[in-house]
Formats: structure tokens, sequence, C-alpha cells
């Protein structure tokens, strides 16, 4: 009793030094405005694992508090420190690599810039290593390198060690073939979304992939109204003065305009001439910058004017 009595002691203390230490840290901060937070507060993870002798699981688990709060505590698009939650995570899993969820939680939200994705592909081959049986790292390192990096072969790679992996599932080598044989990708990025949302691990990621699904299933309907339109030049040797204009007429080029998902309208940006959705404004990318997500946001609240409206 004695014994466990002083080791419940000893990480009563740790703990209660550990909240000491984030204080002090965040005092720090505001000392320092121009500081980068994760180099005031997050230690470097061999700094970290000496510190934690004995102690490892528990000092992880610490920081994956943190890295949750990150996130969840968020007002803005938590994408956004990915640098911090990067260097959260690397210290979660260099002091407990056995771990599981957070290699695949940096792969969610270290997509601010190519610098961060590539961080966070490193902790996934962290999570292969230590987890050389479960699909899953293999197939959100294939996503990323697909969906941010736009690295087909790499990806097509990772996809194939997922699919070697008994109980991976079975479209898993249809994705490598659709990779591999390359083309514009819509396909690819709905079949590997549909798969990961499938699989979500909590509400937040869920709602992350389902965003991105949406955009790519306007993104396809966009594209077929550009096809059309396209056929509508070479029908009369002009151009339309609203996507209307493909479907009304008695010689309309579509039966019926393909629904906008959100029930809003489908327009001719003024700035590029391009077909969009009125609900996004613009058409669709890989949202890697965080700047980009924001403004795809903010152009959700302001519905575009029809084309001609507009000149």
């Amino acid at each position: 009793m004695g014994v466990i009595s002083r080791t419940g002691a000893l990480r009563a203390l740790l703990i209660a030094l550990l909240a000491a230490t984030a204080a002090a840290a965040h005092a720090r901060i505001a000392a320092r405005p121009g500081a980068n937070d994760a180099d005031l507060w997050v230690p470097r993870p061999e700094v970290a694992r000496l510190a934690a002798i004995g102690f490892q699981n528990l000092v992880s688990d610490y920081y994956w508090l943190q890295a949750l709060q990150v996130v969840g505590g968020a007002t803005e698009d938590p994408a956004r420190q990915g640098p911090l939650l990067g260097r959260l995570v690397d210290v979660v899993t260099t002091l407990d690599p056995w771990v599981d969820h957070p290699y695949r939680f940096a792969a969610i939200w270290m997509t601010d810039s190519p610098e961060s994705v590539r961080k966070a592909d490193a902790m996934l081959t962290r999570g292969i290593e230590h987890h050389p049986g479960d699909w899953r790292n293999y197939f959100y390192q294939g996503f990323n390198r697909f969906f941010y990096l736009e690295e087909n072969e790499s990806a097509a790679d990772s996809l194939e060690g997922a699919a070697r992996i008994p109980g991976s599932p079975r479209y898993l080598p249809l994705l490598v073939a659709r990779l591999r044989a390359g083309g514009d990708g819509l396909e690819a990025s709905a079949a590997m979304l549909a798969a990961l949302i499938e699989n979500a691990e909590d509400p937040y990621e869920k709602a992350e992939y389902e965003k991105a699904l949406d955009e790519v299933e306007t993104e396809r309907r966009a594209r077929a109204l550009d096809a059309a339109r396209e056929e509508f030049r070479q029908r009369y040797g002009r151009d339309i003065a609203r996507v209307e204009d493909l479907a009304q007429g008695p010689g309309a080029v579509l039966a019926e305009l393909p629904p906008e998902l959100h029930g809003w309208e489908w327009v001719i940006d003024p700035a590029s001439g391009r077909i969009v959705s009125s609900w996004y404004g613009v058409r669709y990318e890989p949202l890697l910058q965080a700047s980009v997500r924001e403004e795809r946001e903010r152009q959700r609240g302001v519905r575009l004017v029809p084309y001609t409206e507009a000149r």
C-alpha cells in the first residue's frame, strides 16, 4: 500500500507540475505577443522524452489533451493551427508511439501548408511502423498525398500498402488503379472521401470530409454544365448569357439543369466567366491553404448575382 500510495503521490505531483508549466508558458506568451506559441509551450520531443522518464504515457496523455483542446476550442479553422498541432502530436507519438488515433488526427488537421502535410505524412509513417496491421494509417497517408500534394504515384503506393492488409476495404485496388491511370481525379477524390466519412473516428473529422465531398460533387455537376456550355457554343456560335439558357427553348442542350446541392443557383462568375455554384462562388480545388478555406467560407455568405445583372 505504501508503494502504491507513493506512486500515486508522484503522479499527482507530476500533473501539478505540468499544469504549472503550462500556466507559466501561457504567461510568457502574453508577455511576448510576437512569439511562436508552439516554441514557447511545447517542448521538443527529445526533451520531453528525457523529462518524462518513467511517466511517458502520462505526459503523452497530457499533450494529447492539449491537442484536442486546440481543435475543440478553435474559433476559426483548426487547420490554421497546423504547426502547433504538429508539435503537440509529435511529442505525443514520440513518448507513446503505440498510440492509435493521434496519427490520423495529425493527417486531418495538419493541412495548412505543404510542410505541415509532409510532417503529418512522416507521423503516419511512424504510425505504420508501430501498427503495421492497421490499414487506416496507409489510407490516410494515401489520401493526403493525393488530395493535398497531388502525388498520385506515392498515394497509390500507400493505398497498395493498405490493400495488402487483411480486413481492408475491397475497393482499394480500384482506387489504386484510378490513381495509376491519372485523369482529373474527381472520382478518386469522391471514393476516398466517402471511405473517410464511413470510417471517421469523431464528428469534427466526419464534418470536414463531408464538406470536401460536397465540394467534389458540386464540381462534378459544374463540369457537366461546362460540357453543355461548350455544346451550346458549337451549335449556336455564341455563348450563353445565363446558365438557364442551357435548358430553355426548343433547342435546349439540357432537359434540365442539375440541382445545386444547397438549393441555390448556378451562375456565371463575372470575374472568371466560369459557371459556379452561388453557394460557393468559386470552383473546386483542394483546400490546402487556410486562407483559401477562409475565403471560401466568406464566399458562402455572399450570393452571386447572375452574369447579366453584373454586367
